[in-house]
């Protein structure tokens, strides 16, 4: 467990440091899920115990939001000062969002075009 809890922050890291080095515009943590994706994706498989270390992470999600919501409640009167701008932002992205996985969907789950024999 401990080797592919190790795994999994490294590739956070490696992302982290990317991003920095490189000044993308994408988070650290993202390019590290991309990195451990590409590292399944050429393995072929996923191991039984990083399945397990990562069930065990998933579980305890909630705790992650934590330093969030602190942060949220710390800077609470500047979410007061801009709510117009956020609400606007938060019904636009969940809209698109929304859209975006309809059309994903229906594209998908067309049956395949029969081909000729």
């Amino acid at each position: 467990m401990l080797t592919y809890l190790t795994l999994i922050f490294s590739c956070q890291l490696v992302g982290e440091l990317l991003a920095q080095a490189l000044h993308l515009p994408v988070p650290g943590p993202v390019l590290g899920m991309v990195l451990l994706f590409l590292f399944l994706a050429i393995r072929g498989s996923i191991p039984r115990d990083l399945e397990i270390t990562a069930d065990g992470l998933l579980r305890h999600l909630s705790l992650l939001f934590v330093p969030a919501g602190t942060g949220v409640m710390l800077h609470f009167r500047l979410l007061g000062d801009d709510w117009l701008p956020i609400a606007a932002a938060l019904l636009v992205s969940t809209v698109l969002t929304i859209v975006v996985t309809a059309l994903v969907m229906t594209r998908l789950s067309r049956p395949a075009p029969e081909t000729p024999e």
